[in-house]
């Protein structure tokens, strides 16, 4: 297993060892574990985006940092968080909080927005030596609370293969929770709790945001007990795009888009919890942590958070219909390299090679082929490995696409109309 690969932010249960943290997120259970890179092909079985490609690569248009991502499994079971603070709607921070005093700014938006940030239990079924089930807890993460109705924002691995869902509140107060809708392509899910006067954190506006902004992460890191972890850092850089790691050694996860960089600390069980401004707005939830940029060297100060903008609109999909739907072309593929393209023949710089074409999707009936090169989508070079993921994601179901492809000494102009993207 490749400890290069970005690891979430989430806490398989089992025994806090700080020292062991690293060794633990890449030795970590189901569906928590670190890709490793490969060259296998990207299973894009989808149109919007490969399932999971390579390995750890945080991809931006001038420069592509093959730095890991992993999820962070976490390792601690701990009790529900207890705190004084009453979990009531705070009243909004006052303007000059984000301009004024620093000395107090991080205080008051942990007052504001920390009462809504819950704790999650993932709870998993499975069988004794006597072959009885039994519930055990398999892992904690956080979510965050942002609207009247007790819907509460997090990350898909955190809930991910859950049988049942406990929240707990920073006052202690526990409730069932069940689940909405999850897309395991963002990375997003919304379950809900109902209860009444539950405290709520106000959503912000992500696209004002400008890197060197002061930002507060909170959530329930290493699963501590006392209540979710407030720590506070800067916007590091806007407009990331890093890919997950998949569920499994020889498997990659998603790429997510326009995600934002931070240096606020975020560990193991802040997967799911909110980014937030000095304003007390969330604007952004955090999802992963960079891994090592080298082997025996560990990254420091690198958290990604997945934006609101982005989140917003998926939760609202969520919540109307249970799922998200997703533009769909049908094809697995590898990025193109010099070695690839001097066995196809061919003078292509960069682009994507096609490996497979699902049967009776819309590239199988376009015409695209094993070994087609895809140069382009739209006039829109293909220059980064998820240049054509994050082009397709900008579609609809429905919209035609054109896409440019080398095929031998062969130059053409196929087009296509995107389908669903199908169940997994």
């Amino acid at each position: 297993m490749n400890c290069r690969s970005p690891y979430r932010t989430f806490l398989l249960t089992g025994t806090v060892v700080l020292n062991m943290l690293l060794a633990t997120a890449c030795a970590t259970s189901s569906g928590t574990s670190p890709n490793s890179s490969t060259s296998a092909p990207t299973e894009a079985v989808i149109a919007a985006e490969p399932t999971d490609t390579t390995a750890a690569s945080i991809n931006t248009a001038a420069d592509a940092t093959a730095i890991a991502t992993v999820p962070v499994a976490t390792v601690a079971a701990a009790t529900p968080a207890q705190t004084s603070v009453t979990p009531t709607v705070a009243p909004a921070m006052v303007a000059e909080s984000a301009t004024g005093d620093l000395r107090t700014a991080v205080r008051q938006v942990s007052q504001q927005v920390r009462p809504a940030v819950v704790r999650i239990t993932n709870e998993q079924i499975q069988l004794d030596e006597a072959n009885q089930p039994f519930t055990v807890p398999a892992g904690v993460g956080s979510g965050v609370i942002y609207d009247d109705q007790g819907h509460i924002l997090t990350n898909n691995h955190v809930i991910e293969g859950a049988q049942s869902l406990t929240v707990s509140l920073p006052d202690g107060t526990v409730y069932p929770a069940t689940l909405v809708g999850a897309d395991p392509q963002t990375d997003l899910a919304v379950i809900q709790i109902d209860g009444d006067n539950l405290p709520i954190a106000k959503l912000g506006d992500s696209s004002q945001l400008q890197v060197g902004d002061w930002v507060v992460a909170i959530g329930n890191a290493l699963g501590l007990q006392g209540g979710p972890t407030v720590s506070a850092g800067v916007i590091s850089a806007l407009g990331r795009t890093v890919q997950e790691p998949g569920s499994d050694e020889n498997s990659q996860g998603p790429y997510l888009f326009d995600v934002i960089q931070t240096d606020a600390p975020i560990n193991p069980g802040n997967s799911g919890g909110p980014l937030v401004n000095l304003a007390g707005e969330v604007i952004g939830i955090n999802t992963l942590v960079a891994g090592q940029a080298e082997s025996g060297v560990q990254a420091q100060g690198i958290g990604f958070s997945i934006a609101i903008g982005t989140a917003k609109p998926i939760a609202d999909e969520l919540v109307a219909s249970g799922r998200v739907t997703h533009p769909f072309l049908g094809i697995s593929y590898v990025p193109l390299n010099q070695v690839i393209a001097q066995q196809l023949g061919s003078n292509a710089k960069t682009g994507i090679v096609v490996a497979r074409v699902v049967s009776g999707s819309p590239a199988e009936q376009a015409g695209l082929q094993p070994r087609d090169i895809i140069t382009a989508l739209d006039g829109n070079q293909l220059t980064t490995e998820s240049s054509f993921p994050q082009l397709i994601n900008t579609h609809e179901v429905g919209d035609t696409v054109t896409l440019s492809v080398v095929r031998g000494q062969e130059t053409l102009e196929i087009t296509a109309t995107l389908a669903e993207q199908p169940a997994p």
